[in-house]
C-alpha cells in the first residue's frame, strides 16, 4: 500500500439491509382497518337486503309454477285468481294488514300500480276484477305473467 494515498485505506462500501416491509407504517394499518370495517359493513348491507327480500324470491318461485301449471291447464279465470292471490300474499308480507286486508276491485288495482316500480308494465283491469265477473275479460296471458313478475321484482313499499 501506498502511505500518501489515503483512499486507498478505505474499506470497502458496505450496503444497507433492504428496508423490511413488516411491520408496516401506522398509516396502512388504520387503512386496513377501514377497509376492513368498510367491507364488514357492506356485508351487513347485502345480507339484510338479501334476508329482506327472501319473500320476493318465494313469490318468483311461485310465480314459476303458477306459469307451468297455467300450460297444463289454460284456464284464465283460475290463472287470474292465482296471480291476485299471489299479489296478495306478498302484499301483506311488505305493509300492515289493516292496509291491505280490505283492498278489493278498483282499489287494490290502484294500490298496486301506485306501489309499482317505474318500469312495471301496466297490470290489467281484469286481475282485479277477475273474482266478481262469471266471465272475466281475458288479458293476454303472456303479458300479464310478464307484468305481474315485473311487478314481484320492483314494487316498492311508501317512504
Amino acid at each position: 500500500m501506498n502511505a500518501q494515498d489515503p483512499l486507498a485505506q478505505l474499506q470497502p462500501l458496505r450496503t444497507p439491509e433492504p428496508v423490511s416491509w413488516w411491520p408496516p407504517a401506522p398509516g396502512w394499518w388504520l387503512l386496513a382497518a377501514l377497509l376492513l370495517g368498510l367491507a364488514g359493513w357492506a356485508g351487513w348491507r347485502y345480507w339484510r337486503h338479501y334476508r329482506r327480500n327472501a319473500y320476493r324470491r318465494l313469490a318468483l318461485r311461485k310465480l314459476a309454477r303458477i306459469t307451468q301449471d297455467y300450460a297444463g291447464h289454460q284456464d284464465i279465470g283460475r290463472l287470474l285468481g292465482e296471480l291476485n292471490s299471489l299479489l296478495k300474499s306478498v302484499a301483506l308480507q311488505v305493509w300492515p294488514r289493516r292496509d291491505i286486508a280490505a283492498l278489493n276491485g278498483d282499489r287494490w288495482l290502484q294500490f298496486l300500480r301506485r306501489h309499482a316500480g317505474k318500469a312495471t308494465p301496466a297490470l290489467p283491469v281484469s286481475l282485479a276484477s277477475s273474482a266478481y265477473s262469471p266471465k272475466p275479460q281475458e288479458p293476454e296471458p303472456e303479458q300479464l305473467l310478464l307484468a305481474v313478475e315485473a311487478w314481484l321484482q320492483q314494487h316498492r313499499s311508501a317512504p
